[in-house]
C-alpha cells in the first residue's frame, strides 16, 4: 500500500479538482526554476492549488518561487506546472521532495520537464544561454532515495544510465533548431547550497566534467526516474560560476537574467511540449 502521506496529498488535490469540475488528464508536469515563473502567463489556467493547502507538501521559500500547483493547458495539452520547487538548503530532504514527485505519478503524470537557473562552468557559456542537461553529477554527499524503499514506485537500486530521456532530448534539439536557439548541452552538477561555490570547488567541478552548477534538479530527477517518469531538464545560464568571471555572485543577477529570457524560454518549452506524443 502506498505511503499514507501520498494518499492524503493526492486525495486533497483530487478533491479540489473535482469541486472545480476539472476534466483534464495531464501527462506532463513542468517544474519552474528560479526566475522562470513567468511561463505561467502562457498557460490557460483551470485550477490553482497552493502548496500550503496540500497535506504533507513542502512549501517553497526560495526567492522567485511562488509555491502552487497549476492545472491548465499549454499547446492544447493538459499540464501541471509546479510554480516553485523545493531545495535541500531550505531544510527539506528526499522524503519531502518524494511526496511531490510521487503524487504527480499517482495523478497520472508520465513526463517531467525541469527548468532551472544555473551557473556556467563551461568557459564557452554566457549568461542567457540555454543548456540541455544530458547528465548530472551528484556532489551533495547524499541521495534522496536514502531510507526504506517504497517498492510501489520503483526498485531499491534504480538504474541512472539514461536518467534524461533520449527522445525528449531530441525533441528539445529540434525545438531549438526551429526557434533558432543556440542550445548548449552539458553536465549539471548539484551542490546542496545555500552558499555559492568557491572558485576551488568550481575548478574541481570542471575537472570532473561539469558544465553548469546549481542547487536543485538532481534530487527530483533521481526520484522521478525511480518512479518511472521520463525526464527532461534545461538550464538557463544565469551567471558565470565563481572564478569564471571576476563578478561576485548575487541571487538578483540570477533572477534578472532568467526573467530577461522568459519569453523565448516559454516559447521553447511550448515547442518541446508540442512534440510530445501522448
Amino acid at each position: 500500500m502506498r505511503d499514507d502521506t501520498i494518499i492524503k496529498a493526492t486525495n486533497h488535490i483530487n478533491k479540489v479538482l473535482f469541486e472545480s469540475k476539472y476534466r483534464g488528464q495531464p501527462k506532463i508536469a513542468i517544474i519552474l526554476g528560479s526566475g522562470l515563473g513567468p511561463l505561467t502567463s502562457q498557460v490557460k489556467i483551470d485550477v490553482e492549488i497552493p502548496y500550503k493547502d496540500i497535506p504533507y507538501f513542502p512549501v517553497s521559500t526560495a526567492p522567485g518561487h511562488i509555491g502552487r500547483l497549476i492545472f491548465g493547458k499549454l499547446d492544447k495539452k493538459d499540464v501541471i506546472l509546479l510554480d516553485g520547487r523545493f531545495h535541500f538548503y531550505e531544510g527539506y530532504n528526499g522524503q519531502d521532495i518524494a511526496i511531490v514527485l510521487r503524487s504527480l505519478k499517482v495523478l497520472g503524470v508520465t513526463y517531467l520537464i525541469q527548468t532551472n537557473a544555473a551557473g556556467g562552468i563551461n568557459k564557452d557559456f554566457r549568461p542567457g544561454d540555454f543548456m540541455l542537461i544530458t547528465d548530472h553529477i551528484n556532489n551533495s554527499g547524499t541521495n534522496p532515495l536514502i531510507g526504506k524503499n517504497n517498492s510501489d514506485f520503483g526498485p531499491r537500486f534504480p538504474d541512472m544510465s539514461e536518467c534524461y530521456d533520449p527522445v525528449l532530448q531530441q525533441n528539445a534539439r529540434k525545438a531549438a533548431q526551429e526557434l533558432d536557439i543556440d542550445l548548449k548541452e552539458g553536465v549539471y552538477i548539484w551542490f546542496m547550497g545555500p552558499s555559492y561555490e568557491t572558485p576551488a570547488e568550481i575548478r574541481m567541478a570542471r575537472i570532473l566534467g561539469a558544465d553548469a552548477v546549481g542547487m536543485s534538479t538532481v534530487p527530483e530527477t533521481i526520484i522521478a526516474v525511480h518512479a518511472g517518469l521520463k525526464v527532461l531538464a534545461i538550464s538557463v545560464i544565469s551567471n558565470l560560476a565563481a572564478g569564471v568571471s571576476e563578478t561576485k555572485l548575487d541571487e538578483n543577477e540570477v533572477l534578472v537574467t532568467a526573467n530577461a529570457k522568459r519569453h523565448l524560454f516559454a516559447d521553447f518549452i511550448i515547442r518541446i511540449i508540442s512534440k510530445i506524443i501522448l
